[in-house]
């Protein structure tokens, strides 16, 4: 017997990253973690192992005054915080348009809104292969269908020509269409479109809407924007959202959690932006009305740290110096892991940034039990092994593809 409504029968979660990880977190009790490599659940630890909140984000969080712990926030956010978020994801290539904000649970809540908001009951959205799986979590508790593209071609590219057959397909049976692209730094690959890449989406997206018929919306997940590249040439790209057609909205997913290190504090902030004040206002009701009825108001605190960090020259500063360092950490976690593998012939899909790399596999999951047996613990995905190089010190990564090599040899992929 089922107490549930028809659409929540036969719910269930089954989320491998944090499972993997709880797995890992006991072989560390068990074994000592200097024994036990845990490269699962994406938040940067450091070179000993230790989850890193930066220290100027922990010395703003923990002076605030006694109300900004506890009092309710606006259910859009804090002003502040919003103009801060505009500040931080665009830095000097905010686009001229319309840019609406509102408060989201981290960069999770705003794709919630994109899917809830901008599709219809029984629409499909249109997403890369190589995706985060809570993309289709969040889809199908919404009643919609998650599709998919090839992300790369045979010589390891963007797949436009996959991308726009499938845009095209899906126009003509429905009047929105929502893409979302999990750029710079995709999870799990840390593959990033190049700005002739953002060039050939967005004439597709003007092509198909000087039809008269349909509308596109551009979901851009930008959570590892802060560990893709130099500052401000990741964010070229949003220049390119200027001047678009009324009917082509762009939505950045803005994240704190991994760029403020402030992951459980649940914060982010959608973005809209538009060439249209009616859909920016549109963009605000809606979205702040969703919210409303969902979680209702996010948390105060960690809107006021982020925005009086931004808002204050001095600890900016300081602010970049630190997110500097770790950034270029993670960079060399991954470069060891790149050269090892080109020595030794193990596949690895194109990386140029974010918290995680991935090596193709047939059998992921037999790859990673496999590597259990050795402590090391690995995320499985769909046709590959994700390695969160942002959690894995370098004394662990060095060696770290031959493991996972001889692992794949001995369940048969290589």
């Amino acid at each position: 017997m089922s107490m549930a409504a028809k659409q929540a029968r036969g719910k269930k979660a089954n989320d491998a990253i944090f499972a993997t990880n709880s797995r890992a977190q006991e072989a560390a009790i068990t074994y000592g973690k200097e024994n036990v490599l845990i490269g699962t659940v994406g938040s940067i630890l450091d070179e000993n192992g230790d989850i890193v909140f930066l220290k100027v984000v922990e010395d703003e969080f923990r002076n605030l005054p006694r109300n900004e712990y506890i009092a309710y926030a606006p259910i859009e956010g804090l002003p502040e915080f919003i103009e801060a978020c505009k500040q931080e994801c665009f830095s000097e290539s905010r686009p001229n348009a319309y840019i609406e904000g509102i408060a989201t649970t981290g960069g999770t809540g705003g794709i919630h809104h994109l899917v809830h908001n901008y599709t219809e009951i029984g629409d499909k959205v249109i997403t890369a292969d190589w995706h985060w799986g809570a993309y289709k979590q969040i889809c199908a508790d919404n009643g919609r269908e998650l599709v998919t593209y090839p992300l790369f071609n045979e010589a390891f590219e963007f797949n436009f020509p996959a991308l726009e057959a499938l845009t095209l397909e899906l126009a003509k049976i429905q009047e929105n269409v929502l893409i979302i692209i999990n750029t710079p730094g995709n999870n799990p690959t840390g593959f990033s479109l190049c700005e002739s890449d953002w060039d050939k989406v967005l004439g597709m997206s003007k092509n198909l809407v000087a039809n008269g018929k349909n509308k596109v919306i551009i979901g851009i997940d930008v959570a590892y924007i802060d560990f893709s590249g130099e500052k401000e040439e990741v964010r070229r790209f949003f220049k390119k959202f200027e001047n678009l057609p009324k009917e082509i909205l762009g939505v950045a997913c803005y994240s704190i959690s991994k760029g403020f290190t402030m992951y459980g504090q649940r914060v982010g902030c959608m973005l809209g932006i538009t060439s249209d004040a009616e859909v920016a206002q549109e963009f605000f009701d809606i979205n702040q009305m969703t919210s409303r009825g969902t979680w209702s108001n996010i948390n105060r605190p960690a809107m006021r740290t982020m925005s009086n960090i931004v808002h204050d020259p001095e600890k900016m500063k300081r602010y970049e110096k630190e997110i500097l360092g770790y950034s270029n950490l993670i960079e060399e976690r991954a470069a060891i892991l790149e050269e090892e593998g080109k020595a030794i012939g193990l596949p690895m899909l194109p990386y140029m940034g974010g918290f995680f790399v991935t090596i193709p596999s047939d059998a992921p999951a037999e790859v990673t039990e496999e590597l259990m047996k050795e402590h090391v613990y690995l995320i499985p995905v769909s046709r590959g092994i994700r390695v969160a190089v942002c959690s894995v010190p370098k004394r662990q990564i060095t060696g770290l593809a031959q493991r996972i090599y001889d692992a794949m040899k001995r369940v048969g992929q290589l």
